[in-house]
């Protein structure tokens, strides 16, 4: 049967469909059986609800960071200030929104009913980094409540060890416990993806989901633990001057830069990795066709998270390494994009001669397309030795990072978010204003970060609130883009907090999808399944579902 003959049958539950008088959300009662719970399910809604929470906190030091820029002159806060908004807003949306956002959230619901699952491997440990999360991001709270930390998001030595008096140390305390948080997570998917399969759930019959959040766990796994040790040592060097990055002591400031980015790097992939894989799973719903390349696919996750650790020394080409060094992490940086090339042009096949339909989750899943690979091409730009020594610390850096990080990241979660959002809520959300929201954040996207490319290649430095008059139109239009995109952002906060009442009921499986997900009740139950599943075809087997949904409509019939 060719791609393109496919005919979507509604199953007869759809027709006449109610929300299940017992799932995950009503089992049981109370404010407690939430705080308390061992639910995956339930702790992805809390991790949902968290991360929106300081999404929105990052936003709005975002929003005044552009304000600031509308002019060339420091017209709103003073340099110190505005030094502590471009820090809170990195501190708060990387650590605290980019990185435990499809994990913590989608991965947690969907990652055991993916595989036939009734839980996570150790569900108290998945209980535990949520309240690790949230003990973190109240120290980094307390930070900005007390003043703030003007460091930047990277803690960098010497500013972060003798010459800031912010409050260094506890920012950097709420980051090294929300990465215990993460570890957790990581250490959990590892262990259920490998433990706890179906029968008949072969490693090459997961969905490409789970095999991008495996990737994403070994590094959150290897190289979190990183990240610790550093921080730790910045505050020991703080407090009690220790000097293990000070060189009137015997230290290398150099050697933060190498701990740091060893783990920061990693971490620009622990974010997109689990994005990717939302990106295969709408692109094959949506195109009616296995995922081009499945075995591909598969390994190029592993493969970023494996080259991923050997690239960290391309933020450091300005800061004193060997010229050799700098060539070999220069044709490491550019070997590590093939990985995400190849994901890139195995969706584009699986898009080519698919029936493809233009749901919401396919337009964000489009924007991710075409923002994630101008991010990646820039990227390419900074590991060239020659380019990377004009553009680094000027706006084409914030532009890339952006464009990957946003553009790709944030475009995927909304994606995962629409698309699965059925399965979490059981009601489906308002088609039209869902597809305005994601068209909208596509041009407030564009409208503010195209701009900053031009910027930086002309030289405008990053983290600076003063810049020459020539400046201020592309500072203008950025600022107005950031409005669009604001707006783009709140439009599902409102329909998706409306549809939790007044959605139309979604039934099973509104898209037709082939996941474990998509063949038990919206939403699902406690436990997940009645009985363990036994999996009998391969990821992404339109056919065998065309079939099962014919006998399904037979037997009522």
């Amino acid at each position: 049967m060719s791609a393109t003959s496919y005919t979507i049958v509604n199953l007869p539950d759809q027709r006449t469909a109610t929300i299940p008088k017992r799932n995950y959300l009503n089992n049981e009662d109370g404010l407690l059986s939430w705080l308390f719970t061992g639910d995956h399910k339930r702790i992805a809604i809390l991790y949902l609800i968290s991360i929106t929470f300081f999404f929105f906190i990052g936003g709005a030091f975002a929003g005044l960071i552009r304000l600031e820029l509308l002019t060339p002159q420091p017209d709103l806060v003073a340099s110190d200030t505005y030094n502590k908004f471009f820090s809170m807003h990195g501190i708060v949306m990387i650590f605290l929104f980019l990185v435990p956002s499809v994990p913590a959230t989608l991965g947690n619901f969907l990652i055991p009913i993916m595989i036939g699952a009734k839980d996570l491997a150790f569900p108290k440990v998945n209980l535990l980094s949520w309240y690790l999360y949230w003990i973190g991001g109240l120290f980094t709270m307390a930070a900005l409540v007390l003043g703030g930390v003007d460091t930047g998001w990277t803690f960098t030595t010497p500013l972060s060890t003798h010459y800031l008096n912010t409050h260094v140390v506890t920012a950097a305390t709420g980051v090294f416990i929300i990465g215990f948080s993460s570890i957790f997570t990581g250490l959990n998917f590892i262990v259920t993806l490998h433990r706890m399969r179906a029968p008949g759930m072969t490693w090459f019959r997961l969905p490409l989901f789970c095999w991008s959040n495996y990737a994403a766990s070994i590094l959150m796994v290897l190289g979190t633990p990183v990240l610790a040790i550093t921080l730790v040592l910045v505050a020991l060097e703080r407090l009690v001057g220790i000097g293990v990055f000070d060189p009137t002591k015997g230290g290398d400031p150099l050697l933060f830069q190498h701990l740091f980015w060893f783990y920061s790097h990693p971490a620009v992939y622990i974010m997109i990795l689990p994005g990717m894989g939302v990106i295969s799973e709408v692109i094959s719903t949506f195109s009616r066709k296995r995922v081009f390349g499945y075995t591909a696919v598969a390994f190029s996750s592993v493969a970023i998270a494996l080259f991923g650790f050997f690239v960290w020394a391309h933020h450091m080409f300005i800061m004193g390494v060997s010229n050799y060094s700098a060539l070999v992490f220069s044709l490491l940086t550019m070997l590590v994009a093939v990985p995400s090339a190849i994901k890139i042009f195995n969706w584009a096949f699986t898009l080519q001669k698919g029936s493809i339909t233009f749901e919401t989750p396919m337009l964000y899943a489009f924007g991710f397309l075409g923002l994630f690979t101008i991010g990646g091409m820039t990227g390419v730009f900074l590991g060239a030795l020659g380019m990377d020594i004009h553009l680094t610390e000027t706006y084409f850096i914030v532009a890339h990072f952006h464009f990957v990080m946003v553009g790709g990241m944030l475009m995927a979660f909304l994606a995962g978010i629409h698309f699965w959002w059925p399965k979490m809520t059981g009601r489906m959300y308002p088609e039209s204003l869902s597809k305005l929201a994601a068209v909208t954040t596509f041009i407030g996207f564009n409208l503010t970060f195209l701009p900053q490319f031009i910027l930086g290649y002309l030289g405008m430095p990053r983290r600076y609130h003063a810049y020459p008059p020539e400046f201020q139109v592309l500072n203008v239009l950025s600022t107005a883009g950031a409005t669009v995109l604001g707006v783009g952002y709140m439009l599902p906060l409102l329909y998706l907090g409306w549809s939790l009442k007044y959605g139309a009921i979604a039934g099973n499986n509104p898209w037709q999808a082939t996941g474990l997900e998509w063949q038990i009740q919206s939403p699902p139950l406690t436990e997940n399944f009645i009985e363990t599943p036994v999996v009998d075809h391969e990821a992404y087997d339109y056919e065998w579902l065309e079939h099962k949904t014919a006998q399904e409509v037979t037997t009522v019939g």
